[in-house]
């Protein structure tokens, strides 16, 4: 969770030509797969797309990640370049400790995932759909567990099963002072 303070401001609507006031105000922000289904939910497109967001969309995600009760809309129009670079740096923080060692292989994988494939890995994995509020780095890594944990183990090569049996026969003529 984000808790970042708008400070007071008072800005220029285009709109009506005024000036709008804005009162200082705290926000919680919670950068999850419940705030990511709203977001896809309003704007029919994939949140974790490739395709850049307009600032609009931005804005409207971070509405989306508000769990403060009762903020009124013009508040998010005060955000600092401050408050966004928090934003920005909490929503890319991966908030757990797992790490991957893996080697590429072959092409990327450039399928678009969208919230109900989330939802739909959280039921295949007999995961609780509370989760749905947990940090999503660290959600997507949880489901990454799952994916290779599950994964049936490599088969071994001929020749490293030959030099396993080597060193397996070896050991065992040390151990019992034979020859073969």
């Amino acid at each position: 969770m984000l808790r970042i303070v708008v400070p007071k401001a008072e800005l220029f609507d285009e709109k009506t030509n005024g000036f709008v006031n804005i009162d200082e105000q705290e926000l919680l922000l919670e950068h999850s797969l419940l705030s990511i289904s709203k977001w896809e939910m309003k704007w029919k497109i994939p949140f974790l797309g490739p395709s850049e967001k307009t600032q609009e969309q931005q804005l409207d995600y971070v509405r989306c990640m508000t769990i403060t009760k009762g903020v009124k809309p013009e508040t998010y129009l005060g955000l600092t370049q401050d408050n966004l670079i928090k934003i920005k740096e909490y929503i890319e923080d991966p908030m757990t400790a797992t790490t991957f060692n893996e080697k590429l292989k072959g092409k990327p994988n450039h399928h678009v995932v969208t919230s109900e494939e989330i939802y739909y890995q959280l039921a295949a994995n007999q995961i609780p759909f509370e989760v749905e509020r947990w940090p999503l780095n660290r959600l997507m890594v949880l489901l990454r567990v799952f994916a290779v944990k599950s994964k049936p183990p490599k088969k071994m090569s001929k020749k490293a099963w030959a030099n396993q049996q080597r060193s397996l026969n070896a050991a065992r003529r040390a151990k019992l002072g034979t020859l073969g």
